[in-house]
């Protein structure tokens, strides 16, 4: 994908066949060796601008494997030092891009940041697989452009049999609405009341796509079905407190077995396999104590309540579904907790948000098991997890 087309017009066909013949390595001199190397970036930023490092690493064995009279006396991976020189130019191609005023990248300049010793750790880029992390502005388009047709969104909601206008609509905005959360990282409250056609199941389903070119409700369902059976089998296994607590969850089928409480059992008992605790996302009030719970909503930095009626549990029926960030109702009226999940997955991303902190792992497993995002490099628990499902 990587490759170097600029390798094929330089390097003779006469070194490659000496190399066949002989084993006699190519040392490309300083000139040729630098426009190696910005060909190589410029492809490299067609895909993504900040690379890892196993990513540079993918790149530096294309390379060599391609042309192996290219490969590095001793190095142990033959490629050290073009990896050491392709991250050097990308870091000068990514300032000549920032100086040209590519959103993505001058949103990191020391100059907007206002602080030179900032850590890189707080570099606002892609960190979960985002192809679409801060779009350009479309040709012909501005922010004040793109503030009318958000102004004029408002408008639109209010209309009803309007839902092709607002895709429309929602569509064009994109860039803007993606590069005020990345750069201006707005309270929830503030975004929602700016972006209300957001928040529906439709345009969170839609918004990710835009961010990761893939499906999310669908992918994310079938690949929960797909590794039920499995998970299942792993969940029996689990002895101890966990084990007995996982039993009770997975109860809930045999009380009323439908697709949905199969989903919705399976994943609480995954956060409790994970050792992690499902009810610090999932908030189930009975329908009576409905209005108590109201008042700790506020309270509530990010989760899915259920309001159940009097005697039921999370796998049945519940009155009513919604999540809940920054104190704010962003979803209600869904149908089940199992629909909730992918919907406040999609948000994490949606509004550029962390995984909370205490179901880091369970959102691991959604991320990089269910929807194959950034799926290379995994936590030791979720690897785990992955080797036993894969046997």
């Amino acid at each position: 994908m990587w490759q170097c087309k600029l390798c094929r017009k330089v390097v003779s066909t006469r070194m490659n066949d000496e190399f066949v013949k002989t084993g006699a390595l190519f040392i490309p001199p300083p000139k040729l060796k630098s426009d190696i190397m910005q060909s190589l970036a410029s492809e490299i930023l067609r895909y993504k601008p900040y690379p890892s490092d196993l990513e540079f690493d993918d790149v530096c064995k294309a390379l060599i494997g391609k042309y192996p009279f290219l490969r590095e006396l001793g190095s142990e991976t033959g490629y050290s030092t073009w990896k050491i020189t392709l991250k050097q130019k990308m870091g000068n191609y990514r300032s000549s891009l920032r100086n040209m005023g590519c959103s993505e990248l001058k949103i990191n300049s020391l100059k907007r940041r206002g602080d030179e010793n900032v850590h890189p750790n707080q570099v606002k880029k892609a960190r979960r697989a985002e192809v679409n992390f801060c779009p350009d502005y479309p040709p012909g388009e501005n922010k004040e452009s793109q503030e009318e047709d958000r102004v004029a969104l408002l408008s639109e909601i209010q209309k009803r049999n309007n839902d092709e206008l607002i895709k429309t609509k929602m569509e064009k905005t994109f860039p803007y609405r993606r590069q005020e959360i990345v750069q201006d990282m707005p309270f929830i409250a503030d975004f929602k009341s700016r972006w209300p056609a957001l928040f529906s199941h439709r345009e969170i389903n839609a918004e990710f796509r835009r961010i990761t070119t893939m499906p999310l409700t669908s992918r994310f369902m079938s690949q929960l079905d797909l590794y039920t059976p499995k998970l299942v089998k792993i969940f029996r296994k689990k002895g101890g407190k966990p084990g007995r607590k996982i039993t009770e969850i997975m109860a809930g089928i045999d009380e009323r077995d439908s697709i949905d409480t199969r989903r919705c059992c399976t994943l609480k008992a995954l956060a409790v396999y994970l050792n992690e605790d499902p009810s610090n996302i999932i908030k189930e009030y009975v329908d009576v104590e409905f209005h108590n719970a109201q008042q700790q909503m506020p309270k509530t930095a990010i989760g899915i309540y259920a309001i159940l009626h009097e005697g039921d549990d999370g796998g049945k029926e519940a009155e009513d579904v919604g999540i809940i960030i920054e104190g704010v109702t962003v979803l209600q009226e869904l149908r089940d907790v199992a629909t909730a999940f992918p919907l406040l997955f999609g948000l994490m991303y949606v509004l550029n948000l962390n995984y909370p902190q205490d179901l880091k792992y369970t959102f691991e497993f959604f991320q990089k098991m269910l929807m194959e995002l950034d799926n290379k490099k995994m936590s030791n628990k979720i690897q785990v997890l992955k080797n036993k499902l894969l046997e």
